[in-house]
């Protein structure tokens, strides 16, 4: 009798976690579909910050259901070609994407108190205006200033993926050779260079890497390889079959149409399963 209060005692400790619910319809990835390998890049170094964002607590894709689960049928379509899908980026907290912007440096207290829709544009203009340009910023955008990265469409003050229905992704050729890891004490050069050369993607080589603001990145751009054109080509065609369109100045970055919706700014955490 003893041991029978014991697991139950245990059970009800226990059913919290199992029981753990995100808002608005929100999943964990993994509990759609676990083979779909994860690289959330805004939870870690490597990326154009060079630190986790705002509201990244956790390494963990979240999206709504109807994503999670086109995306199953998606990674079952690649499966028995030894390919996978690789998430680098889905919902996003409201909080990330003012961090992106305002990552210089915090505001003054003062700006705490203007209206939401005049915070945004002056921590982009503080961002954009400061005259500075960093190595890692010059990295991801090697042709471009950042004052015009806004005007040209490669960052957003409003963001799809906080609405849960846009994902940035790639593909993995899972016979490959993947040993090589991201090093943030070594110097990569940009991220329209050949793949040796740039910060190791562990994925197949669409070009340029993740985040890559130049026009090389551009979905159709013509200065890809015939190799690099196939595999990017491939990608679209496998996201279109589940309805996913593609952003065409990012060839990593899609949304399916009718399932997004507000957006959040609940933290990403640890998954409790």
């Amino acid at each position: 009798m003893k041991a029978i209060v014991i697991a139950l005692s245990v059970a009800a400790c226990v059913a919290p976690a199992r029981a753990q619910t995100l808002p608005g319809g929100f999943v964990f990835l993994r509990d759609i579909d676990p083979s779909i390998i994860q690289d959330i890049r805004y939870a870690g170094s490597n990326n154009f910050v060079g630190r986790p964002l705002a509201g990244y607590d956790a390494a963990e894709c979240v999206v709504k259901r109807d994503v999670g689960l086109a995306l199953k049928s998606i990674q079952q379509e690649l499966m028995p070609q030894e390919l996978s899908l690789k998430m680098l980026d889905c919902y996003r907290p409201v909080r990330a994407v003012h961090d992106m912007v305002g990552r210089d440096g915090a505001p003054p207290v003062w700006w705490r108190h203007l209206p939401h829709g005049l915070l945004q544009p002056l921590f982009r203009f503080m961002w954009a205006q400061n005259g500075r340009e960093t190595p890692a910023e010059r990295q991801y955008n090697p042709a471009f200033s950042k004052k015009d990265l806004f005007r040209l469409g490669y960052i957003a003050e409003h963001s799809g993926h906080s609405t849960g229905a846009a994902v940035d992704l790639t593909l993995v050729d899972l016979m490959a050779d993947h040993s090589a890891v991201f090093d943030l004490n070594k110097e990569y050069a940009d991220c329209t260079a050949a793949a040796s050369a740039r910060a190791p993607e562990a994925s197949v080589d669409m070009g340029t890497g993740y985040d890559c603001s130049d026009l090389m990145a551009h979905t159709a751009a013509k200065s890809v390889t015939p190799a690099q054109r196939r595999w990017r080509n491939m990608l679209v065609a496998a996201m279109a079959q589940q309805g996913f369109v593609n952003y065409s100045k990012e060839w990593w970055h899609f949304s399916l149409p009718g399932a997004g919706g507000p957006a959040y700014d609940f933290p990403i955490t640890r998954r409790m399963r």
